[in-house]
């Protein structure tokens, strides 16, 4: 197995399919996957990046797995939420995932990461993306089983019902809906299964910026269905992660509402709220 791993996806879909499927909780973190290492653990984002410095936490405990163990899954802050417990905080999440190594650690330790893993991919050395799903579900509740916390498996049932239940009662706790698997498939990059959210987000391509490429204000973002418009304006933490990847072009253009911005030459995927994409402007959620 390569690094860095091409990671299985989700499509939105209006209801959760019926049949041979496993419906999983949907968690607020950011997609990372963790590879045990002969002689360490490494954490991979969704798009490759090496954020190992920045889950130190997570991957001190890893070193817990047996080496050859690659599991994916997503990192997650709980902070509390007064009577109601803990809830899954995506902003902690997205302030440690964009902070530098050094902020990093002093996060971790007011703030603890948790490690919310849904697929086994390896297990020492051996590779289980050929297998069904649910021999290699069993096999990372077998692999975590002897780690424990901060590294759990994420809530999985075959009950299409429970998992509605579960749709409906953890709204408003940092699950943001419900992800459905088919049973007999192995694991593959792409859109192979199908996920339900409370507020659905997507993909898009940033193809421009106000203000610098060092210091953008907003993104030019180019939308599923061709538009192009701006964001809203970026946080700081935003604007430092994403202005690295920008590489401005020459002139300037314009969007369809007759907002210019700088063009830029690297197309540079970012995740916005789906819903603002009907307006002028969109929100950026991260960097993809």
């Amino acid at each position: 197995m390569e690094w860095p791993l091409d990671v299985a996806l989700a499509r939105p879909v209006q209801q959760l399919p019926t049949g041979p499927w496993a419906y999983e909780i949907k968690v607020d973190g950011h997609r990372t996957v963790l590879w045990r290492t002969e002689d360490g653990v490494r954490l991979q984002s969704r798009s490759g990046r090496d954020v190992t410095p920045l889950w130190m936490d997570l991957a001190v405990a890893a070193m817990r797995l047996p080496p050859g163990t690659v599991l994916d899954g997503e990192a997650v802050v709980y902070l509390a939420d007064g009577e109601a417990g803990a809830r899954i905080s995506f902003e902690a999440a997205q302030s440690r995932a964009l902070s530098t190594p050094s902020r990093a650690r002093e996060l971790a330790a007011r703030h603890p990461a948790t490690y919310v893993a849904f697929d086994a991919l390896a297990v020492a050395g051996t590779d289980l993306r050929p297998r069904p799903y649910a021999e290699r579900r069993q096999a990372l509740v077998d692999v975590l089983a002897g780690v424990g916390p901060p590294l759990e498996p994420v809530w999985s049932t075959t009950d299409r019902g429970e998992a509605l239940l579960w749709y409906a009662a953890l709204e408003g706790t940092g699950v943001e809906g419900i992800v459905a698997k088919p049973i007999r498939s192995a694991y593959k990059a792409g859109r192979i299964w199908s996920k339900i959210r409370h507020a659905d987000t997507l993909d898009a391509t940033i193809v421009g910026f106000t203000g610098t490429a060092r210091h953008p204000k907003m993104l030019a973002i180019r939308l599923p269905d061709g538009r192009v418009a701006l964001s809203q304006r970026l946080t700081t933490a935003l604007a430092a992660a994403i202005g690295p990847h920008l590489l401005p072009d020459a002139g300037r253009a314009s969007t369809e509402d007759g907002d210019t911005y700088t063009p830029a030459t690297e197309d540079v995927a970012v995740e916005v709220v789906a819903g603002t994409t009907r307006h002028a402007v969109v929100t950026v959620i991260r960097l993809r």
